[in-house]
Formats: structure tokens, sequence, C-alpha cells
């Protein structure tokens, strides 16, 4: 894991989360690239330098919100992007070769209606890099156990795995699968990847009308200091993807959550 990605955006809990980060990232040896992105079109006639003013003023912003942690001395690399988010992540993806993006979901607060808002579910939704959700505020502590809840157990690269098993291998995490039976599903669902079950400890099978239910049901039990699902059309979020955002009502786990892409599934 070489480099790890901290979007920033206006939420004064930004730096809590680039906290987290850092505290992660150094057990790794990994850099950490902080990324704000900005909106600026100049028509013809107007200020040349408006966009150049306003890439500073996020520059400023980006380093203001590095100068609240401590970086222990990891050297944080700083990217500003005009235009869209996604389009941002996927340019310096292509540049970089992002491992890992950290960010926070919406609020932690069980009142507040949004687990993840639009710009967060964006990034979890349209692309395929893998993603760690960190409750805002958060301090970092090994996975010492780890819950993978999927629908079906196929997965066409085993290279899938390779932040989990990361993490699995850095902080010697006990993992536990829980493969849920949800209606409709496949005989074919139910062959677990040989290199999933290589990198855990025990297999439930349970039934229930959607993943995250099976989660619920089994959360207590585990207690799990972190969980780990997976994008695909069949999988955890399947109908939680249809939209951005996403509601607490729909899903909420108080734990960090390890979102790894499946692509072309």
């Amino acid at each position: 894991m070489n480099n790890i990605l901290v979007p920033i955006g206006t939420s004064p809990d930004s730096s809590k989360t680039l906290q987290y980060a850092i505290d992660f990232a150094i057990n790794f040896g990994a850099k950490i690239y902080v990324m704000d992105v900005f909106s600026v079109t100049t028509a013809v006639g107007s200020l040349a330098n408006v966009e150049e003013k306003v890439a500073k003023t996020s520059k400023e912003h980006l380093k203001e919100v590095i100068d609240q942690v401590d970086t222990k001395n990891l050297d944080i690399k700083i990217a500003t992007y005009n235009g869209d988010i996604i389009d941002g992540l996927k340019e310096i993806n292509k540049e970089l070769g992002i491992d890992l993006i950290i960010i926070a979901p919406r609020s932690n607060d069980i009142k507040e209606e949004l687990y993840l808002g639009h710009t967060s579910g964006r990034i979890i939704k349209q692309t395929d890099i893998p993603t760690l959700i960190v409750p805002k505020g958060t301090e970092f502590k090994p996975m010492k156990k780890i819950m993978t809840a999927f629908g079906s157990g196929i997965l066409k690269r085993s290279s899938i795995l390779n932040p989990l098993a990361m993490i699995k291998n850095k902080f010697r995490s006990e993992i536990s699968l829980l493969l849920v039976k949800r209606p409709g599903y496949t005989e074919d669902d139910l062959k677990v990847n040989t290199a999933l079950l290589d990198l855990s400890k025990k297999l439930t099978i349970t039934e229930n009308a959607t993943t995250y239910l099976g989660v619920i049901e089994h959360y207590q039990e585990e207690h799990p200091d972190m969980l780990c699902v997976f994008r695909r059309k069949r999988g955890f979020f399947k109908k939680l993807w249809e939209k951005n955002t996403i509601l607490k009502s729909e899903f909420y786990v108080p734990v960090p959550v390890l979102v790894l892409s499946v692509k072309k599934d």
C-alpha cells in the first residue's frame, strides 16, 4: 500500500479524518495525498487568472487542514483539481496509482438522516478505488477483528482482496466471513473464492432479505473493528448504489467500512 488519498472538503472535521489517515498510513510506509476540488469556468474575456487564484485559495485551505494534525514526519502531498471530483480522482489515480481512499461519512449523529452525503456517496459509487469510510473523530487503532460480508462468494480476480490482505498481515487481524443467502441466490453464489477463504478464520452462512440485514444480525455477536464489503452490481449496496446519498436508516455501523470494488461483475 503505497499511495493513500484523502479528499478534503469544507467539513470542520476534515483534520480528524486526515489524522486517522496519517496514523493508518505510517503502518504501511504509505504516502498521503490530500485533495481539494473546485469548479471555475472562465468565459472569453474574463480574468485569465481566476482559476489560478481559486487554486491558490484551495491549496491554502489544504495547508490549514494539514497544520491542524500531527503529521508524524510524514510527507503530505497536496493536489487540487478544477472540475468534478470523480474526474479529479480518476485523473490522480491514473497519474499516481491510488491504493486507498480514506473518507468520512456525512455524520456520526444517528439523528442525522444521511450516512453518506452526495460527494462521499459518489466517490463510493463511481470509482473503482478501494475506499475506507471512517466515522468522524475515530482514533486509529489496529483492526484486530474484521467482518467481511457478501451475498456472493464469486470474485473474478483475487487481487481485489489485496487491501484486506495487507491489513490482515500488518495487524494480524482475525477475519470472519459472513455469506448472506438472499432471495434469488444461486448455487454459484455459495462458492466462496479460495483466496477469501484462505484469509479467514471462519465462515458463517445466514439467510436474510439483504446483506446489510445479515450484517446487523451478526454485528453484535462479532463486535468487529472493521467491516469489509464489496461494491458490485449484486453486492452489499445493491439498492443503495442507485442514488448517491445513503440514509442511516438503510445503512449504518459505527466502525470503519472497507469497500472493495469488483469491476464488471
